[in-house]
């Protein structure tokens, strides 16, 4: 048996250099104890004798109780010495080293695991690079992602396979794994040259062919992707239809498809999608519903966050929450997109898509967004861009009522980006520093207060 004594006898008597040094030693041993013999010396009796004689000694030199104390010490050492290394080949089976660390096991059990919920909403880079960053405090986290892309590997295979975009919810599954591990990277790997092949990414075709084998399930196909990746989350699509994107630009054109919205270079008035409003998913509002904090962006404002809100029900569901609700501005604008957009043009965009716009609904907007995330860090821009830091404008915040909380968010990695983990932390910051009181059932939300003038009240820069 390979756990038998025998068995490692065997092993350990396999040929090597260092085994055949003990075997010599101990042949040695055995000739000088036969020589000892021989002569009378009788070395069994002689060091017995010794080991007795020694212990006379020390009683006598030494206090009885300071002797068993000491005895008693080594034996205690002993003992936890053994349960240490005992434990430690148990979990070794369960828990390789090359996987995750006892320590860091009972961290992720004790304090990640017990962490607030948090729901981020959006999609593309930035959501995915917010959430490498928010699972260094949390692992009660909820991406609700946009399916609205219909360009490069995802667009591709919406069309030929009929499934949901996988890109953003790939995107998103790894951003939440863990990234030591090589299948992580597996997910990532895009192909580079293959007939068919060239361009998908192999996270892409796996979602792809999960989905295929579930009957078309991709909430399944995106559940058995994160237990693939040991993923510290879960990654919601905002609906389970088919949607695409529908622009209408200020200088009167119409344009269709996520893809060419950008690429029209032009001012975005409205927005909406084919079908319009479609049903969401169900366990998307429920996460709304028991979230702790719900953060909007960043991303894409008119491809990746918006397009959540033309979900029907979702901008009702975030507004009934009791969670805290913040809005990740970007830090620098976007060609195509929000060129000359300002902070408070990129909130009033949101508000204006979630039906809270102005003449729209007498909802203060501070009940839909109560504080936006705003970089005060100077960005490193390509000058061969047309783009340019998003500007800040206090006063406009300060009439629609909303809070800014101003922080560098910079990071030195992507110097035109948000940095992973300063923006985590702050998120986390700003959540611990006014905790939302859960409301009971059927109740009105606490941490929703509305003046009776229907004015929201003027915020102040935290």
């Amino acid at each position: 048996m390979k756990g038998s004594w025998n068995y490692r006898w065997r092993r350990w008597m396999l040929p090597g250099l260092k085994r055949w040094i003990v075997v010599i030693v101990m042949g040695i041993a055995v000739i000088v104890f036969g020589v000892l013999v021989i002569m009378g010396k009788h070395p069994v009796h002689y060091t017995l004798q010794a080991i007795i004689q020694w212990m006379k000694d020390l009683t006598e030199d030494m206090p009885h109780r300071v002797s068993g104390i000491i005895a008693i010490s080594m034996g205690m050492l002993i003992v936890v010495v053994a349960i240490i290394r005992m434990l430690a080949n148990i979990l070794g089976a369960y828990l390789p080293e090359e996987r995750e660390s006892i320590p860091d096991v009972l961290y992720r059990r004790r304090h990640l695991d017990r962490g607030p919920k948090v729901v981020v909403i959006g999609g593309g880079h930035g959501l995915s690079n917010l959430l490498r960053g928010l699972k260094g405090f949390t692992h009660n986290i909820t991406a609700i992602v946009t399916v609205g892309d219909d360009g490069g590997s995802s667009g591709r295979l919406r069309q030929e396979m009929g499934v949901l975009p996988p890109g953003d919810m790939r995107s998103c599954i790894t951003a939440l794994a863990d990234e030591d591990r090589l299948v992580t990277e597996l997910f990532k790997y895009r192909f580079e040259q293959g007939n068919g092949l060239e361009g998908h990414s192999f996270g892409n075709l796996f979602l792809t062919a999960v989905c295929a084998i579930t009957n078309g399930d991709m909430l399944e196909a995106a559940r058995m992707a994160s237990r693939v990746l040991n993923s510290c989350g879960q990654v919601l699509p905002s609906t389970l239809s088919s949607m695409s994107l529908v622009a209408e630009l200020e200088d009167g054109r119409t344009i269709y498809g996520e893809s060419h919205i950008s690429e029209a270079n032009g001012r975005i008035v409205r927005l909406s999608c084919q079908p319009a409003q479609p049903e969401p998913t169900p366990e998307a509002m429920a996460a709304i519903e028991d979230a702790d904090m719900i953060v909007l962006g960043p991303g894409s404002l008119y491809t990746s966050i918006i397009p959540n809100l033309l979900v029907k029900g979702l901008p009702d569901a975030i507004l009934r929450s009791a969670a805290r609700k913040v809005y990740v501005c970007n830090v620098i604008t976007q060609k195509g997109e929000t060129i000359d957009y300002t902070v408070a043009d990129h909130v009033e965009a949101i508000l204006k898509h979630a039906g809270l716009g102005r003449g729209a609904s007498s909802t203060p907007a501070n009940r839909f967004i109560e504080g936006i995330m705003v970089n005060v860090q100077a960005p490193v821009v390509d000058q061969k861009l047309a783009v340019a830091p998003v500007r800040y404008d206090p006063d406009r915040l300060r009439q629609l009522g909303i809070r800014p909380i101003l922080r560098p968010l910079v990071g030195s990695e992507y110097p035109g980006h948000h940095d992973a983990h300063k923006l985590a932390e702050e998120l986390m910051l700003w959540f611990f520093k006014k905790r939302p009181r859960r409301p009971s059932r059927g109740a009105k939300p606490s941490s929703v207060k509305v003046q009776e003038s229907g004015k929201p009240k003027q915020p102040s820069p935290v």
